[in-house]
């Protein structure tokens, strides 16, 4: 059964989850979920038992000294809940925190357990967030696929409805738990460069929040998040300079990006980055006051009262967009 003593009624409450091991390249999905935790503080409120989910020859426990006393840390799936906005920077709303290890056996307890949770807590929407190695250059900005099984959430919040057959980790399984269970959920993946895949790569970390912040309209303070990322790419770039066959495997990757994502130059991808500009630029922007034209793809300011009895303004001329 499970007791939620001390956790205070949560408001308009979304779980992000994450899980180290096979569904975390780069360590960048288990990072995301940490960054949040630090940033707005966490506050754990509840665990796994380890004993029956991992086997710890494969994940084993730590022992540690805290003031001449050994203790031992145990490897384990834990819950936080933080509160964001509040803050006169936009209307309160609480996130649950899930960050742990991909369990060994009993996947189908584990992920009903950890819906237990989100329906005593009153999750409106669970988050997974993962990461996997792909053919991209390190040097193009992280791709970021956004996935869900539900075709209507996919149409209502611009989503890939998943086909994918094959093997999969705790992040799919769980997906599909809530599916069944009936509780809306999304899983948003960042591609690794698969030449550069050893931890830590904070660009797919930052990517992945970005796209977090998209989805669930918040804003997501990044705090050194922006200029580690940078110093990876300055070092990675470094590193494949010294190496002429691997100087030109990244260009012929970067060509192949680059050939790709030419449709992606469209009015709404650069609509999106330039909301995410002026959230940054100003928090105050945050609140609505640059509206998507949705049916041309553009963004606008959004007219004040006053701006009503004014004439339209003129839209300037340009090709037509495809529907």
């Amino acid at each position: 059964m499970i007791e939620l003593e001390g956790v205070p009624e949560l408001i308009d409450p979304v779980m992000i989850c994450a899980f180290e091991g096979w569904n975390d390249a780069g360590d960048a999905a288990s990072s995301a979920v940490a960054h949040l935790d630090r940033e707005w503080k966490g506050e754990v409120f509840g665990a796994l038992d380890a004993e029956d989910y991992y086997d710890f020859q494969v994940n084993r426990p730590t022992v540690w000294l805290d003031g001449g006393v050994r203790k031992v840390t145990w490897p384990t799936t834990r819950l936080s809940v933080v509160r964001t906005g509040g803050d006169g920077k936009g209307a309160p709303r609480d996130l649950v925190l899930v960050r742990g290890i991909e369990p060994s056996m009993r996947w189908r307890s584990f992920c009903n357990e950890i819906l237990g949770f989100a329906h005593e807590l009153g999750v409106e929407l669970v988050v997974v967030l993962g990461s996997l190695l792909g053919d991209t250059p390190h040097t193009r900005p992280v791709p970021v696929s956004g996935v869900t099984s539900d075709p209507d959430l996919a149409r209502t919040m611009d989503l890939e409805e998943s086909r994918y057959e094959g093997p999969t980790g705790i992040v799919g399984i769980l997906q599909e738990a809530c599916a069944h269970a009936g509780v809306p959920a999304v899983s948003l993946w960042a591609a690794v460069p698969h030449y550069v895949s050893q931890p830590p790569n904070p660009k797919a970390t930052l990517a992945l929040l970005n796209r977090l912040e998209d989805l669930i309209d918040l804003r997501i303070p990044l705090g050194e998040l922006p200029e580690d990322a940078r110093a990876w790419q300055l070092g990675v770039d470094q590193l494949a300079a010294e190496d002429s066959e691997v100087a030109e495997y990244v260009q012929s990757l970067e060509e192949a990006r680059d050939t790709a994502d030419l449709p992606e130059a469209s009015g709404e991808a650069i609509a999106r980055e330039f909301e995410r500009y002026l959230r940054r630029r100003d928090p105050q922007q945050g609140d609505g006051s640059y509206l998507r034209d949705t049916t041309s793809g553009r963004t606008r300011p959004q007219r004040s009262p006053k701006d009503e009895g004014a004439a339209p303004e003129e839209e300037p001329e340009g090709p037509e967009e495809e529907a």
